[in-house]
């Protein structure tokens, strides 16, 4: 039995892989591909392509690192003009974040950002800060008042959601210290269990 060949990747898809093989200049455990911020390489000409990049949020500092760093790495492959444009329709989505990305996160010591988030404006709650209830019995007297308890969620989070784990222990008793970390898509949480602060990356 005679076996074709298999087909050599085109080569949008293989400047596609390099383009998403840059590492994340905030977060160099990950790559563009696994953040899911690079979305297209269209070939203009036999050396030149345009490359398409989705900032994770309007304004985003690292843009302008990411596409230097794009630009390099097909340089070194023979793309003589390489042009990166910002796209900002669709509009990056945590959702965007690879499997792969969200288990170097978690190994990285990084609580990575729930999936499943619903469609629309984001909603921000203030209040208080807890991602579970407490036990009574285990943790002292559990203050909050009865419309708040057994929720299973508190602060930003909803009763629908999962909580934010810890991403040392596993834990789900965890608490927000600040809004904002080392980068404005993470912020910082600590486990009330092993009592270890980690960032945790923020849905979008």
């Amino acid at each position: 039995m005679v076996t074709s060949p298999t087909p050599a990747p085109s080569l949008e898809a293989e400047l596609l892989r390099l383009a998403g093989s840059v590492p994340d200049p905030e977060l160099p455990v990950l790559t563009l591909e696994e953040l899911g911020v690079v979305r297209a390489v269209h070939v203009l000409s036999a050396d030149s392509v345009e490359v398409e990049l989705t900032p994770t949020y309007t304004g985003c500092p690292a843009v302008e690192a990411m596409s230097l760093d794009i630009e390099r790495v097909l340089h070194e492959h023979g793309i003589r003009e390489v042009s990166v444009h910002t796209v900002l329709t669709p509009p990056w989505s945590t959702d965007d974040i690879s499997p792969e990305g969200r288990r170097k996160l978690r190994e990285f010591g990084i609580a990575p950002p729930r999936t499943g988030r619903a469609p629309g404006p984001v909603p921000l709650a203030f209040g208080p800060t807890r991602t579970t209830t407490l036990d009574a019995d285990t943790r002292g007297t559990d203050t909050r008042s009865p419309d708040t308890r057994g929720t299973g969620t508190r602060g930003t989070d909803t009763p629908d959601r999962d909580p934010v784990r810890c991403p040392h222990c596993g834990s789900a008793d965890t608490e927000l210290l600040s809004r904002f970390s080392s980068t404005a898509c993470k912020a910082l949480r600590r486990c009330l269990d092993c009592r270890e602060p980690f960032d945790h990356f923020k849905e979008l």
